[in-house]
Formats: C-alpha cells, sequence, structure tokens
C-alpha cells in the first residue's frame, strides 16, 4: 500500500518549511543503544505520543518514547496549526452509533482539548504564539446553506456561540469576495505547531520522559510483556501507545497490521509569503483568526506572528507530490485575495497526515496492554492531547471516557491492498467537480 516516496518526499518538503526555518531545534538526541525497561514505551513523538508520555509521568509511570525520526517531523510539525473543537467528521458518527448522550460527552470532551491544551502552553511556558479565533466560510450559495444548517444546529445542540454574518456583513470578517457566508467562533484558534511540539517535548523531558530519535520501532513484541525492537535496542515494558499514524506502517510494517486499512495517507500542502503589511493583513483577516472554507477539498489559512500569509490546501490522495506546487498555490491563494497575487511565496512544504473513513478519530488497544491513538484526520492540533490524556487514563485503569472513542466502529477503506489509493483518488476527483458546481 505504501511506497517509499511516502516518507521521502513528506521529509523532504517539511525540511523547506516556514515552520523549520523559524526554529531552533535543540540538538538531536541520541538514538537508542541497548536493552531499556520501562512501564510505557510510546511509539511516535508527535502530538499524540507525547501528551501520553507527559500525562503518564504525571502519574508516575516510567516513560521511553522511540522517534524513527526527528521531533515532530511529520504532520505535528508542519500543519497549519490550527486549533479546532469538535471532530473531522462532525457530530454525526458520535450520534448515530452512540447516541446523542455521549455524543454530547464526546463534544464536551473537544472542549477539554482546547482548554487542556492551553493549559499545557501556560505551565510549560510554550511560547507558540497562540491566537483565538477562527472563521467558517463557504464560496457558493449552495455551501452557504449547508455551512449555516451545521452551524446553527452546533449552536443549538452544542451550544458552540457563531456570529454568522452575509453580504455586506461578511467585511467585518473577511476581506474577499469569495464567499457567500461566514461564521466567527473563539473556541478554536491558531497557533505555531512546531513550537508547541518542541515545547512538548521539553515538558516530557523534564517530567524524565527519554526520548530517542532516529529509533525506528521495526518489531513489536505483545503481552504478557511488550517488547519494541529498534534497530540497535529494544524496550521492555508493561503497555505501548502507538502513536505513529500514518507513518507507522511505513516504519515497522507489522507493528499492527490489522490497523493499517483503516487509516489514508493524504497529502496537504502550504505555502508561506514574504512578510505583508500588517495594516494589509488586518483589513483581509481583522480578528486575524484561523480560516477554514467547507468544501471538501478545502482551503485553510491564517497569518502568522510576522504578517505572513500561511495558506493551505491542495490535497492530494496519492504519494506523488503536486507539479507546480508554489504556483497552484500562489494562484489559489490570489482566487481568495487578489492582493496577494503578486505577493512572493517565500516557503513551500507539505506531507501526509492520517484520514479514517468516517473522518472521525479511531482510538483502541490491541489485546490487554497496546493501545493506538489514529485518524485525527486534520483536527489533530488539539485532539492528541486529549487522546494522550485518555490513553494514560486508560493505562492507569480509569478507561471510561477513553472507551466513549473505543467504541466507534470504523470501516476498512475500499480497494484492499493494492487498489485503495487509487479509489480515494478517484473519489476525490469526484468531490472536486461537486465543490466547483
Amino acid at each position: 500500500m505504501f511506497t517509499p516516496s511516502l516518507i521521502g518526499s513528506d521529509t523532504q518538503l517539511n525540511r523547506n518549511s516556514y515552520y523549520e526555518a523559524s526554529v531552533q531545534r535543540p540538538a538531536l538526541s541520541p538514538a537508542l543503544h541497548g536493552a531499556l525497561q520501562a512501564d510505557v514505551v510510546v511509539v511516535g513523538a508527535g502530538y499524540a505520543g507525547l501528551s501520553a508520555a507527559i500525562e503518564l509521568a504525571q502519574r508516575g509511570f516510567s516513560v521511553v518514547v522511540l522517534e524513527a525520526d526527528r521531533v515532530c517531523s511529520g504532520a505535528s510539525g508542519r500543519n497549519g496549526g490550527q486549533a479546532i473543537v469538535g471532530f473531522a467528521s462532525g457530530q454525526e458518527p458520535f450520534e448515530e452509533q452512540l447516541g446523542l448522550a455521549d455524543a454530547r460527552v464526546a463534544w464536551d470532551m473537544s472542549l477539554e482539548a482546547i482548554d487542556l491544551m492551553d493549559e499545557r502552553i501556560a505551565q510549560h511556558q510554550i511560547d507558540c504564539e497562540r491566537v483565538h479565533g477562527y472563521l467558517y466560510v463557504a464560496d457558493s450559495p449552495r455551501k452557504a446553506r449547508a455551512l449555516e444548517v451545521d452551524l446553527t444546529l452546533m449552536q443549538q445542540r452544542y451550544g458552540l456561540a457563531c456570529d454568522i454574518a452575509r453580504g455586506a456583513e461578511m467585511a467585518r470578517h473577511i476581506g474577499s469576495t469569495r464567499y457567500s457566508l461566514a461564521g466567527y467562533e473563539q473556541v478554536s484558534g491558531h497557533l505555531h505547531p512546531l513550537k508547541f511540539g518542541l515545547g512538548l517535548a521539553r515538558a516530557a523531558q523534564q517530567l524524565g520522559v527519554r526520548i530517542f530519535e532516529q529509533s525506528s520501532v521495526t518489531a513489536l513484541t505483545r503481552s504478557p510483556a511488550v517488547v519494541a525492537c529498534t534497530a540497535q535496542g529494544s524496550v521492555k515494558a508493561r503497555f505501548a501507545v502507538l502513536a505513529g499514524n500514518c507513518t507507522l506502517p511505513e516504519y515497522g510494517p507489522q507493528l499492527a497490521p490489522e490497523l493499517t486499512p483503516r487509516i489514508m495517507p493524504v497529502g496537504t500542502y502550504m505555502v508561506a509569503t514574504a512578510p505583508l503589511d500588517p495594516a494589509l493583513c488586518r483589513r483581509l483577516i481583522p480578528s486575524n483568526a484561523s480560516v477554514c472554507d467547507n468544501n471538501f477539498v478545502l482551503d485553510y489559512y491564517r497569518f502568522s506572528a510576522d504578517h505572513r500569509m500561511l495558506f493551505g490546501g491542495r490535497v492530494s490522495y496519492t504519494t506523488a507530490t503536486p507539479a507546480n506546487l508554489r504556483q497552484s498555490m500562489a494562484r489559489r491563494m490570489g482566487q481568495v485575495f487578489p492582493e496577494l497575487q503578486a505577493a512572493p511565496v517565500d516557503f513551500v512544504w507539505g506531507g501526509f497526515v492520517d484520514i479514517s473513513m468516517n473522518r472521525a478519530p479511531d482510538f483502541g488497544r490491541l489485546g490487554n496492554n497496546v493501545y493506538y491513538l489514529q485518524g485525527f484526520s486534520g483536527h489533530g492540533v488539539a485532539l492528541t492531547g486529549l487522546a494522550g490524556k485518555l490513553v494514560a487514563q486508560a493505562i492507569e485503569g480509569q478507561a471510561s471516557r477513553f472507551d466513549v472513542f473505543a467504541r466507534l466502529k470504523h470501516r476498512n477503506f475500499p480497494g484492499g491492498k493494492l487498489l485503495r489509493m487509487p479509489s480515494l483518488a478517484i473519489g476525490m476527483a469526484y468531490y472536486q467537480l461537486r465543490d466547483l458546481l
């Protein structure tokens, strides 16, 4: 299913990101050598793995984190930085499978995820350019009707206060004539994702967590004890947390093969302009909110702390990086904001995120002592923090909240090992056509 180009292209593009250029990474942690023991071994040093490590260490567990590349080298270090309440799937899978009462429990936990993220930023003094405010937009009358229905339902059923604007009212939220409707809420927002992730790693290490970079887990022995093996070492533990998401099958194809058909790597790409006039930034997005449309193949964007437009989209359901990425992304940006058509583009980057079939998070267990966290589907900035807390509670023996998510049923992507990515690419082309109509 996966090809070597998946990780290769991800890493190459990620190295060119605005986020990497705007941080000073600490020295590379050493790779694992020799045999260690711990209460819990965590596979993957992205948000989910680091959050689980923090929560476990705070509960007195000894924790080892094994990272195949670098801390936050995947989606956690180069995403859009949009911290969003709720789930990429919306509430439908929760309502249909769990009922309204537990759907509300899940929604409330997504609010908790935002609060937990802010608590960690404050507690560990993570300077990550946190901004509140989120803007949902629709670029056609049909999409506007659908968005208004969704936002009204979320306000009535779940209490998400949202200021809905149309026509001339739109100018108070966004300086673009592309959109027919906008909805603004202040629960969600944005941050610098790599600064946030590196701050989580620093916090974990201060709590005694041992992190080993460039330590790909190639084999995992399960019950009764867990043994995670790398090229030059091993960790024996009582529990394991698999937090590698879509890269897990690439680095360790046999770690959890039963999980692989349930998620799909989806490429998403971003550009960053040169710094812009702050007055222009205020005119284009007066609230400095994150913005995302409600197309199936969506655009998402925001301004950085140094007044660059960070514009994302151009989703790819194959492992190939789209051709002429800089030009095509700049063109999409110019269609939204004509004032930016001639803006210099300083950075182009992208990579893969994991999605589940229904876009709902996929948390669960393999046997009694191996837990997994995947399927964040583009909503991982805040939700991964909650996932880490829930899995730590489950390992501690309090699994009721974790099991709200574990009860969700997930289907495999169609097409089998060879055809699932081409099948999804065909499906994406269909939805792109629908977005245009």
